[in-house]
C-alpha cells in the first residue's frame, strides 16, 4: 500500500526475516535416497532430449514439403511462406527449448550431479556443454563460486547488482528519504526517476539485449558479474581473478574446445550455407541464451530477495536468497508442464539446488518439497510469479540499485522505493 503525505511518499514495506537456519538442519529435512546419482538413469535424459530435438527436426523437414499448392490450397502464395516460416520458428522454440535441457545436464556435470564418477561428469559435461557453447570448466569453476557465495555483494559471481555510488546516483539525502528505501520525498523521487527511468521502448530494448546477448556478454567481458574485477576478466582468460593458477590448464582446454565449436559452425556454413545452419543451430542456440538468462536471472533477482554483505552472510542465507518459478507458467498449465520437462526443473527447484547442488533433477522434485515443508515456518519468500517476458520486463524496472550501507541490502525501484526490509531476531533491521 502506497501513501502519499504532502510531498514525501511513504511505503508500507514487507519485512524479511533474515533466516539463521544451519545448512545441516536444511539438508537433514530431505531424504537420504534424494541424494543418490544413477549414471545409467541420468544418461537417458541426454538420449531423451536429443531423440526429442531429432523427432521435431524429422517432422518439421517431413511437413515442410507439404506447404505446397499441390497439397494444400492457401488463398494467397505468400500465405505459403508464411506458413513454412511458422513451422520453422516453431522448430527452432522447440529446438532452443530441449536445447536448454542439454545445457541443464551439462550443468549437472559440473556438480558432479550426474553420475558418481568425477572424470565421467567432466568428460559427458565438456562434450554437452561445448556442443551449446559453453566453456565447460571455465565456467563450472566460476559457477561454483556463485553457489558457495550467492547474493554476497563482493563474492557472488553473476547478476551482481549496482550500489547507488556505481551508478552515480546523489548521494542519500538524509530527511528526504531513508535507507530501507520505505520513506521518499516527491523531489527525490523525480530526481531518481531521470536518472534511472526507462521509456518502455528502452525497456524493452534492454530486455532483448539482456536476453540475447547478456549469456556471451558475461563469458566473454563479465558483464553483470562481480564488480571488483579489473577490466579484461573473461571465462576465457586464464588469468582472470576468479581463477586459482591450478584452473590455467582447465581454462584453457575449455577455450580450445569452444575454438573448435566455432570452427565447426564456420565449416558447416561453408558447406551448407548461412541460412540453413542460421535455422538449423543458430537460432535455437539464441532460444537457449533467452532462456538461460530469463530463467537464471529470475530465479537470482526480485525486489522481495535480498543481499548480504560480508558481516551479515553466511552459506543458508545465500542459498535461501533464491526463488523457485514456473517456466512459462504465465502461458497455462500445458507449457508449464513443458517448460519444466524440457529443462528438467531447473526453474521449479532452484532454491533446493542452492542447498545441495549435488541432488540429481530427477530426485530434486521430492527434495525439494521436503526442504520446503522444512522451511515453511520461517516466512521466508521462496515461490516468485512465473517466468515469461512481461515478469523479466517488470523485474527490469523495479530492480535497479541497492544502497552502499547496511548488511542486509533490497533492490530499490527508479524512485528509490523498496518493498521490502530485512528484520533479524533481535529485532534489529
Amino acid at each position: 500500500m502506497v501513501q502519499k503525505v504532502t510531498s514525501v511518499t511513504t511505503v508500507e514495506q514487507g519485512v524479511y526475516p533474515v533466516p539463521d537456519i544451519p545448512i545441516k538442519a536444511l539438508l537433514g529435512a530431505i531424504p537420504s535416497h534424494c541424494f543418490e546419482r544413477s549414471l545409467l538413469r541420468s544418461s537417458t535424459y541426454i538420449f531423451w532430449d536429443f531423440f526429442v530435438i531429432g523427432c521435431i527436426y524429422k517432422g518439421a523437414s517431413a511437413l515442410d514439403p507439404l506447404i505446397d499448392p499441390r497439397y494444400i490450397y492457401l488463398p494467397h502464395p505468400l500465405v505459403y511462406s508464411a506458413l513454412r516460416f511458422a513451422l520453422w520458428a516453431l522448430y527452432t522454440f522447440g529446438t532452443g527449448l530441449f536445447g536448454m535441457g542439454i545445457w541443464v545436464l551439462g550443468h549437472e556435470c559440473g556438480h558432479q550431479a550426474f553420475s558418481n564418477s568425477k572424470t565421467v561428469n567432466n568428460i559427458v559435461g565438456f562434450i554437452l556443454h561445448t556442443s551449446v557453447g559453453v566453456p565447460y570448466h571455465s565456467w563450472r569453476i566460476s559457477h561454483a563460486k556463485h553457489h558457495a557465495s550467492t547474493s554476497h555483494m563482493t563474492q557472488e559471481q553473476a547478476y551482481v547488482p549496482h550500489t547507488r555510488s556505481e551508478l552515480n546516483l546523489p548521494p542519500l539525502k538524509q530527511g528526504q528519504e531513508d535507507l530501507l528505501g520505505s520513506r521518499v520525498s516527491d523531489v527525490v523521487r523525480r530526481e531518481l526517476y531521470d536518472a534511472l527511468g526507462d521509456s518502455p521502448l528502452g525497456a524493452i530494448t534492454t530486455t532483448i539485449f539482456y536476453l540475447l546477448a547478456g549469456w556471451p556478454a558475461y563469458l566473454l567481458f563479465n558483464t553483470s558479474g562481480q564488480k571488483r574485477y579489473p577490466m579484461g576478466t573473461s571465462h576465457f582468460n586464464p588469468s582472470s581473478p576468479m581463477y586459482a593458477p591450478r584452473d590455467y590448464n582447465q581454462v584453457v582446454i575449455s577455450t580450445i574446445g569452444i575454438a573448435a565449436w566455432a570452427s565447426s559452425i564456420a565449416t558447416a556454413i561453408y558447406h551448407n550455407g548461412l541460412a540453413t545452419v542460421a535455422v538449423i543451430y543458430l537460432i535455437p542456440y539464441l532460444w537457449i541464451h533467452h532462456w538461460l538468462v530469463l530463467i537464471t536471472f529470475l530465479q537470482h533477482t526480485d525486489p522481495i530477495l535480498p543481499h548480504y554483505r560480508a558481516a551479515a552472510f553466511n552459506f543458508s542465507r545465500g542459498a535461501l536468497s533464491t526463488l523457485d518459478r514456473s517456466l512459462m507458467g504465465d502461458c497455462g498449465s500445458i507449457m508449464a508442464w513443458l517448460g519444466a520437462h524440457a529443462t528438467h526443473g531447473l526453474a521449479e527447484t532452484h532454491v533446493l539446488h542452492h542447498v545441495c547442488s549435488k541432488i540429481p533433477h530427477y530426485h530434486a522434485w521430492e527434495a525439494s518439497v521436503a526442504l520446503k515443508e522444512k522451511i515453511a515456518g520461517y516466512g521466508l519468500p521462496h515461490e516468485g510469479r512465473p517466468i515469461g517476458w512481461c515478469e523479466f520486463y517488470r523485474v527490469l524496472k523495479e530492480c535497479k540499485f541497492v544502497e552502499d550501507e547496511g548488511d542486509v541490502v533490497f533492490f530499490k525501484n527508479e524512485e528509490g522505493v523498496a518493498v521490502m526490509r530485512p528484520a533479524f531476531h533481535d529485532g534489529s533491521t
